[in-house]
């Protein structure tokens, strides 16, 4: 099965080293009479024709900067600057591609360890210059924004050179990890010595440990090993007002949990320099399987049953309707009628594809835990299509972000959001949501094509995850998904979280008001102001500035 969906539209990045992937001429047919796809292609501007300006970091700050990083740490050149320039979402991804204005930081600095980022901080303290701490840049949220806020100049701290993996504790099963390591260098350096920190999100392959704890980051498989959040056990912040650690014990109830409150900092409190994280046992056994249930809702209940009997199996991830018929589209048309005639001969009429996948450490436990799940699932009338084709997910689930170019040079809107909410709410946000989506991007005649799938059950909600395709608009490309981002937005407000696990940023700060109130945003305020007085920290993100 393609691994079309989520990666590649989510539209992500090309991995390091890798070709980007070009559309199947069956994939082109189908999206083609779907959306109107254009015939001729829209490639991406050369990086030469891009707007950069001049530095404006002051020349006494580089000096003083360059005293302590050494002069090839402290960058001033456009390309090094272009690149930390936005994340990946589509509206940055767009600028680059067409010429916009982009909001373009004025030095890259690259502090070697938690030392230096603290000296660092206090060199921009002095000299009234605003921070934004970078790590694999994946942030479709604004989160990485090169924004200035009150000040004149603006510099990313990129923390890259934080790679280390600091120690690892194998009786307490806790590993330090510096900040700015990958999270494939994580899991290599991890299972070498027999552990993993079992977290897959879609940004896998770029993005760090940092960047997972500053975000609250969710994985594929958070169903079994946890959100980002539950696996932090301690953290280390360079703040404006002094180093500050977190985290002594496995529980505490000396206060609030202030761990808690550096997680999800995003950058705006403080830059996280090491995370120690709880780590398990690589898994001996795996395995991943699909099934096919019918409708929307009786697949919403499939999942609540499996999340209130307490044996979701590690990943657990229920497609809804259309973004099955895309999956099972682009898998071959003998494959689509094969599987058609089999799912209609089972009474299948709104085919919802559900991918299962259990890690273990023995072949018993992957049994007992595999069948306590498909107890519960028994009961729900869903179809088996076997290993195959969750084996398929699974192997391809980090590959798709390579034909996330080809799509845009096709004049393809893709881009995804997220929300989550209660189960007595999620199939009325899901609605509204999709209502929103389809409503502004539709085009031509051409409705778009809204996606949805739930990839993270609790006992009490899950997570909703859409995926949009649409044709592009040629005259306000950006205003196009803008638009379409707001209306979704408001259709979550007062139903749903606005950010599960992809945060708040600076696309999603007009709508944080409504889920925390003015008292919530005080709180957040009155610790920016103990820890980041001067407001130098990834100013317009999750904190409103002072009026």
């Amino acid at each position: 099965m393609s691994g079309l969906i989520e990666h590649t539209l989510r539209g992500t990045w090309t991995p390091s080293g890798a070709s980007a992937a070009p559309l199947s001429p069956r994939a082109l047919r189908w999206l083609r009479a779907r959306i109107g796809l254009a015939e001729t292609t829209t490639p991406a501007v050369p990086a030469s024709l891009l707007a950069v300006p001049q530095s404006a970091l002051p020349e006494a700050a580089r000096e003083e900067l360059v005293a302590l990083l050494g002069a090839e740490h402290v960058l001033t050149d456009a390309a090094a600057r272009l690149g930390r320039a936005g994340g990946m979402s589509y509206s940055d991804l767009m600028r680059r591609r067409s010429a916009a204005e982009l909001a373009v930081p004025d030095a890259v600095l690259l502090p070697s360890d938690p030392e230096a980022v603290q000296a660092v901080l206090e060199v921009c303290v002095r000299r009234d210059i605003a921070v934004v701490p970078f790590g694999g840049g994946t942030s479709v949220v604004g989160g990485v924004d090169a924004l200035r806020g009150s000040k004149d100049v603006v510099v990313a701290l990129d923390l890259a050179r934080l790679d280390r993996l600091v120690s690892l504790d194998p009786s307490s099963r806790i590993a330090v990890l510096q900040a700015g390591m990958r999270a494939v260098e994580a899991e290599s350096l991890l299972g070498a010595q027999g552990f993993t920190l079992g977290h897959f999100p879609q940004s896998f392959e770029r993005a760090t440990i940092g960047g997972f704890a500053a975000t609250r980051s969710a994985g594929q498989a958070s169903s079994g090993y946890g959100r980002f959040e539950d696996m932090v056990a301690g953290v280390r912040l360079a703040t404006p007002a002094g180093e500050w650690r977190l985290g002594v014990a496995p529980a505490s109830a000396a206060g609030p949990d202030l761990r808690q409150l550096a997680v999800g900092s995003e950058g705006a409190l403080g830059v996280i320099t090491e995370v120690a994280v709880r780590v398990r046992p690589v898994p001996v056994r795996s395995r991943y399987e699909a099934f096919v249930v019918d409708g929307w809702q009786g697949g919403v209940d499939a999942v609540r049953a499996l999340a209130q009997h307490r044996v979701l199996a590690d990943v657990t991830r229920l497609s809804d309707v259309d973004e099955t018929e895309v999956q099972f589209e682009l898998a071959g048309a003998l494959k689509v009628k094969a599987l058609q005639f089999l799912l209609r001969s089972k009474g299948i009429r709104q085919p919802c594809l559900l991918v299962l996948g259990w890690d273990a450490g023995s072949r018993a436990e992957l049994d007992q835990r595999r069948k306590a799940t498909l107890r519960v699932l028994d009961g729900t009338r869903a179809v088996r299509l076997g290993r195959a084709v969750g084996e398929s997910w699974r192997s391809h689930r980090f590959s798709g972000p390579r034909q996330r170019d080809a799509l845009l040079d096709r004049g393809v809107c893709v881009e995804t959001l997220e929300t989550a909410a209660h189960w007595t709410g999620i199939s009325e946000l899901r609605s509204a949501v999709r209502n929103a989506l389809v409503r502004n991007l539709r085009s031509g005649g051409k409705k778009p094509i809204v996606m949805c799938h739930i990839s993270h059950a609790y006992e009490t909600g899950a997570s909703l995850y859409f995926t949009v395709l649409a044709a592009r608009s040629e005259q306000d490309p950006l205003g196009q998904w803008q638009r379409a981002k707001q209306a979704a937005s408001d259709a979550i407000a007062g139903r749903g979280t606005i950010s599960h696990h992809h945060a708040v940023g600076a696309d999603h700060l007009p709508w944080l008001a409504d889920e925390i109130g003015e008292v919530g945003e005080s709180v957040l305020a009155a610790a920016k102001q103990a820890v980041d007085p001067t407001g130098i920290l990834n100013p317009g993100k999750l904190i409103r500035p002072k009026r």
